[in-house]
């Protein structure tokens, strides 16, 4: 059964008329006929009786209620989906890594409800595993995660990389780590970590990195949000590696040390031979991207928040912490 034939139907139904049908679609009264014969053949049985008026058989009859449910269906999926290219929709969910939700994103998030003041944002701080499966799942409309390309690849995925950021150590103000102005890896190893729970791209990263490294991470707990780690490494002996961008409140705590990292291996000679860690010498780094789908991309709300998040959320953020943690370390 094709559309236009079950139009043909109604037409005639409501009309009476072939003819009137006819007028009523635009259409020659033949591709009427047409139509209604095309869709009497399909279903076995005759749903007009043909005389003067056009009324409808007892299959005709039995047949209009559906008729009617199928056409209206149509209409409101058309309606819907009318809608939806044209921005309206209900709600913007976003899965966010918590260093995101907890610094950049509230500027995001208070530009867009100017823009679209009848979409509900709901936003949910996730690891970036997490916060992929449930965007590949259907259930958020865009992910902000730490970049993992084995994760991140798919004909169907929109991935944009917006900054690289330093990790760095988080420490209690007293640690011995806190003589450093750079740790030297020899010595950060020696520590007991606060870590991400699994699903964490960064708890992945640390293991991976320590692993290549031939060290052993002495995790000692895990946890999962911003303030958690800064409380349990105020205590005492433990530290935790941590981005850049989730140390922002971190820096203005008096309690709390943050020094960069000596990634670079030297040899017994003392000279540098290699980094153990990607991005520049001696530095260890990791990429936060935005990813949607293809199809979601397309969509006015979904489209304006990619477009404010790029906008929002530069490269040089991460410069500017830079100078925030300079004013803290002189002060």
């Amino acid at each position: 059964m094709r559309l236009e034939q079950l139009q043909a139907f109604l037409c005639v139904a409501e009309t009476g008329s072939f003819q009137q049908a006819a007028r009523k679609c635009s259409v020659t009264q033949s591709t009427i006929s047409r139509q209604v014969q095309g869709l009497e053949a399909e279903l076995g049985l005759p749903l007009f009786h043909r005389s003067a008026q056009a009324k409808l058989t007892v299959g005709g009859e039995r047949f209009w209620p559906y008729a009617r449910k199928i056409w209206q269906a149509w209409q409101n999926a058309r309606e819907e989906l009318s809608a939806l290219l044209a921005g309206e929709q209900p709600e913007l969910c976003v899965a966010a890594i918590h260093s995101l939700c907890a610094s950049y994103l509230p500027p995001v998030l208070r530009k867009f409800g100017y823009a679209f003041p009848e979409v509900q944002l709901r936003v949910t701080a996730l690891g970036s595993d997490r916060a992929l499966k449930v965007l590949k799942d259907g259930l958020v409309d865009v992910a902000i995660v730490m970049n993992n390309r084995s994760f991140t690849t798919g004909v169907d995925l929109l991935v944009d990389v917006l900054y690289e950021e330093a990790i760095e150590v988080l420490m209690a103000k007293n640690h011995p780590l806190a003589r450093y102005t750079h740790i030297p890896w020899t010595e950060l190893i020696r520590y007991p970590q606060v870590v991400f729970k699994d699903g964490y791209g960064m708890q992945r990263l640390v293991q991976e990195k320590f692993a290549q490294a031939g060290a052993e991470l002495k995790a000692v707990l895990e946890l999962n949000t911003l303030d958690a780690f800064r409380g349990i490494v105020r205590q005492g002996e433990v530290i935790a590696l941590l981005p850049r961008s989730a140390l922002v409140e971190a820096r203005t705590d008096p309690t709390l040390a943050i020094r960069g990292i000596d990634a670079a291996e030297v040899n017994s000679n003392g000279n540098s031979r290699s980094s153990y860690f990607s991005g520049s010498e001696s530095t260890w780094t990791r990429e936060v991207a935005i990813v949607t789908t293809r199809d979601r991309i397309q969509i006015p709300p979904i489209e304006y928040f990619w477009k404010l998040v790029h906008e929002l959320i530069p490269p040089e953020m991460d410069s500017e912490l830079e100078e925030i943690g300079l004013k803290c370390l002189i002060g």
